[in-house]
C-alpha cells in the first residue's frame, strides 16, 4: 500500500501531488515511564523493579484514544511524532520482547489511522535510562556493563528524580549525558569496538551487542505496522549523545550545560569507583550560567560498579589512582584517538549506526522514511547520504532562557548558540527566525532533504504555576507564539513537544518534573468541549496551508488580531489549496481578500479551499476575523 505521504526534494507530497505542511505533536510526554508500576519520575515504589514493568496505556489507554485523536484533529494537528521506548519493548530481558505492549501499540496506531493522522514512531531516549536520570534503555542494559543501579545517584554517576523526590532541581536530567553512567552507556553504544576493544558479550563486542539489540527492538514495531499507509518511517533515536567520544581534555566538564555539579570527565570515573571529589558547582542567572564553587561529591564513597566489577575505564588504563589514592590520568586523548588518527564521530560511529538501523528498519518495511537527530553541530557534516534517502532532518530547537527559567521575557532572551544576552522583541525574533533557518540550512547541506522540526515547545509551569491557579495563560501564549512565529516564517513542518493525556497541575507530565503539554485534564473544566483542558489554545490552535498546489513562500499568523497571510506560487495542473481556519480564532466568521480565483469556506470542516486562476503564478491569501 503506498505511503499517504511521499517525499520530493525539500517537501512532504500528498498523493495529488500538492505539498503538504505538518502541522504535527508529539504523544505524549509520560510515554517515557511504564503504567505498571506507576513509573512517574517523582515516585520511588518500584523504581528497580525493571524487569517486571509494562508499557500498556502510553500514551493513554486503547478506549481513550478516540477521545483524544479526536481532539487533536480538531485542533488542527495532521501527523504526530508518536513515542516509544526500547524499555517498552525489551525491558525482561536481552531478546525478550512484550509482544502484549506491541499488541496494544499496533492498536493505537490503528485508531491514529482511523482519525486521519499521519505518524512517525519516534524510538525515544532521554540520557540513556529511565536509571540514569532519564528514559529509553532498558536497565538490563546498565548492569550488562557492570552498573548497580542502586548506587548511580548516591556515587554521583547520575542525578536521578526518582532518589530525590520533589527536591529536584528544574531542567537538571541533560547534565546526566556527560556523568559517569550516560556517558560509558553511549560510549560504548556508539564506539565500544574501539575504546573498550576487550568488552565482549556472548564473543560480540559490548558496541553490536548493543545496538543489534535497541536495531532489532524497534524493528518488532516495523514488523507490525509494516502496510499501514499513515505510518511513515521511524527515527533513528531521539537526541543520541556522543558519550565521551571525541572528548579532548579528560579533566574538564565535557558538555555544554554546566549546572548544578558539573565533574570533569576524570572525576565522574573516580567518583563511580568510590572516590569523594569536589567539582564544580553551576546555577543559572539572568545573565547565564555561573560558577558557584564547589561541592563536595560522594562522601560516602559509594560505587557505581558491582561488587567485583571493576570500573571499564579503569580496566582500560584510561586512569588509575597513585599511592596516596588521588587519581590519576593515564590516556588524556583515549576518547580522541584511535590508532593514532583522530576519530570522527560522524564518520566513524553515528554514520554506521544509521547505516544499520536504516537497513533493518527496511527489511520490515522497504518504504519507510528515516528520520535523522544528532546533537547541532553533527547533522550539517552528514555527507554521502544519498543511498539511505528518502531521510528527512528531524532537528529539535527550544528559547534556551524560557526552557530554564521557567519564566517568560518578552524583551529578553540568552541566544544559544554564543551564550549571549539578547534584548529586544525585534532581535529576539531575528535571532530564532536564524537558528530555525540554520537547521533549513543543514537540510540543504544534506543534499536537499525535507526538515520536520522534531521538537519545540515551552513550559506551562512558568512563574511557580500561577496560571494553574488564575486561569491566565497570557505569558504561555507569549512564549509561544514568538516560537510559532518563527517556525511560520521559515515555513517549517514542525511536531509540537507536547500533548500528555495524564498531565497534571501537581506533576506535570510526570517526568522530571517537566510540563510541556498543551492539555491536561486538570484545566478540563467543561467536559461538553472539544477545546476545555487546552492550554494557551489560541497561540497554538493557528490556521496554516494544509495542502499547497504549488509551492510556499510566506505565512505570518497574528493570534491576537487573527490576521494570516499566506503567499504561494502554483502550476495550472496544481488543484486546489486548503488552509485550516480554526474555528475558535473566527467565532463570527473570517474576511477573506485573494490575490485570485476564488475560494470556499467550509466552517464545519475547518477548512478553506483557494481555487486559483490559471493565468496568475503567484497567489495571496490574507484571512481576517469579522
Amino acid at each position: 500500500m503506498k505511503p499517504n505521504l511521499t517525499i520530493d526534494r525539500s517537501h512532504f507530497i500528498d498523493p495529488e501531488g500538492r505539498i503538504i505542511m505538518l502541522r504535527g505533536i508529539n504523544l505524549g510526554g509520560s510515554s517515557k515511564l511504564p503504567t505498571v508500576p506507576n513509573g512517574a519520575t517523582y515516585n520511588r515504589d518500584g523504581f528497580f523493579d525493571h524487569k517486571t514493568v509494562s508499557f500498556i496505556g502510553r500514551p493513554f489507554p486503547l478506549e481513550e484514544a478516540n477521545e483524544h485523536f479526536k481532539r487533536l484533529k480538531t485542533w488542527g494537528f495532521n501527523f504526530l511524532r508518536l513515542l516509544v521506548t526500547w524499555e517498552a519493548i525489551e525491558h525482561a530481558g536481552p531478546g525478550i520482547y512484550d509482544e502484549q505492549y506491541l499488541d496494544y501499540l499496533t492498536e493505537i496506531v490503528k485508531k491514529a489511522g482511523e482519525h486521519g493522522l499521519n505518524l512517525f514512531i519516534d524510538p525515544h531516549e532521554d540520557v540513556w535510562s529511565r536509571f540514569t536520570g532519564g528514559d529509553g534503555a532498558p536497565g538490563w542494559t546498565l548492569e550488562l556493563v557492570g552498573f548497580n543501579l542502586r548506587n548511580l545517584h548516591s556515587s554521583g554517576a547520575a542525578f536521578i528524580h526518582n532518589m530525590v523526590g520533589d527536591s529536584y532541581p528544574r531542567m537538571l536530567w541533560p547534565t546526566n549525558n556527560y556523568k559517569l553512567a550516560a556517558a560509558t552507556m553511549f560510549t560504548l553504544f556508539f564506539g565500544g569496538r574501539d575504546f573498550a576493544p576487550g568488552f565482549l558479550v556472548d564473543d560480540v563486542s559490548i558496541q553490536d551487542f548493543l545496538q543489534d539489540h535497541y536495531i532489532n527492538a524497534i524493528q518488532q514495531v516495523a514488523m507490525r505496522l509494516k502496510g499501514m499507509s499513515h505510518v511513515i518511517g521511524y527515527d533513528t533515536l531521539n537526541e543520541p549523545s556522543h558519550g565521551w567520544i571525541g572528548c579532548q581534555d579528560l579533566t574538564r566538564y565535557a558538555g555544554e550545560l554546566t549546572l548544578n555539579e558539573a565533574p570533569t570527565v576524570l572525576q565522574s570515573m573516580a567518583l563511580g569507583d568510590g572516590f569523594p571529589q569536589k567539582v564544580d558547582y553551576w546555577e543559572l542567572w539572568p545573565i547565564g550560567l555561573i560558577r558557584r564553587g564547589t561541592r563536595l561529591v560522594n562522601q560516602a564513597g559509594f560505587r557505581a560498579w558491582q561488587k567485583g566489577k571493576e570500573c571499564i575505564w579503569r580496566k582500560e588504563g584510561v586512569w588509575d589512582a597513585d599511592r596516596s589514592g588521588r587519581p590519576v590520568l593515564l590516556k588524556s586523548d583515549h576518547f580522541s584517538m584511535h590508532h593514532g588518527t583522530p576519530v570522527d564521530f560522524v564518520k566513524d560511529y553515528m554514520m554506521p549506526f544509521i547505516n544499520r538501523f536504516a537497513s533493518t528498519m527496511r527489511e520490515a518495511d522497504p518504504d519507510c522514511v528515516i528520520f535523522l537527530e544528532d546533537e547541532p553541530d553533527i547533522l550539517p557534516r552528514m555527507r554521502d547520504i544519498d543511498h539511505l534517502k528518502p531521510i528527512v532532518n528531524a532537528a529539535h530547537w527550544y528559547d534556551v532562557m524560557t526552557l530554564l527559567s521557567k519564566q517568560y521575557y518578552g524583551w529578553f532572551t540568552i541566544d544559544k548558540d554564543n551564550r549571549r544576552v539578547l534584548i529586544g522583541k525585534k532581535n529576539i525574533n531575528q535571532v530564532f527566525n536564524r537558528q530555525l533557518k540554520g537547521i533549513k540550512d543543514a537540510s540543504k547541506a544534506m543534499g536537499g532533504i525535507p526538515t520536520l522540526l522534531g521538537e519545540f515547545g515551552i513550559p506551562f509551569d512558568m512563574n511557580s504555576k500561577k496560571s494553574f491557579l488564575s486561569g491566565d495563560y497570557r505569558p504561555q501564549a507569549r512564549a509561544m507564539d514568538r516560537c510559532y512565529r518563527a517556525v511560520e516564517a521559515n515555513l517549517m513542518d514542525s511536531t509540537l513537544w507536547n500533548y500528555t493525556a495524564d498531565n497534571s497541575n501537581l506533576r506535570g507530565d510526570q517526568w522530571n518534573e517537566e510540563d510541556f503539554s498543551i492539555y491536561s485534564p486538570d484545566q478540563r473544566k467543561r467536559p461538553e468541549s472539544i477545546y476545555s483542558g487546552g492550554r494557551a489554545l489560541p497561540a497554538c490552535i493557528r490556521p496554516y496551508p494544509i495542502y499547497t498546489a504549488g509551492t510556499p513562500h510566506h505565512l505570518s499568523f497574528n493570534f491576537r488580531t487573527g490576521r494570516m497571510r499566506y503567499e504561494y506560487s502554483g502550476r495550472p495542473e496544481g488543484g486546489d489549496t486548503e488552509l485550516f481556519i480554526p474555528t475558535p480564532q473566527y467565532p463570527k466568521g473570517i474576511t477573506v481578500l485573494l490575490s485570485d480565483g476564488s475560494y470556499e469556506y467550509l466552517r464545519d470542516e475547518q477548512r478553506l479551499i483557494h481555487h486559483p486562476l490559471n493565468d496568475h503564478e503567484k497567489h495571496s491569501i490574507t484571512i481576517k476575523r469579522k
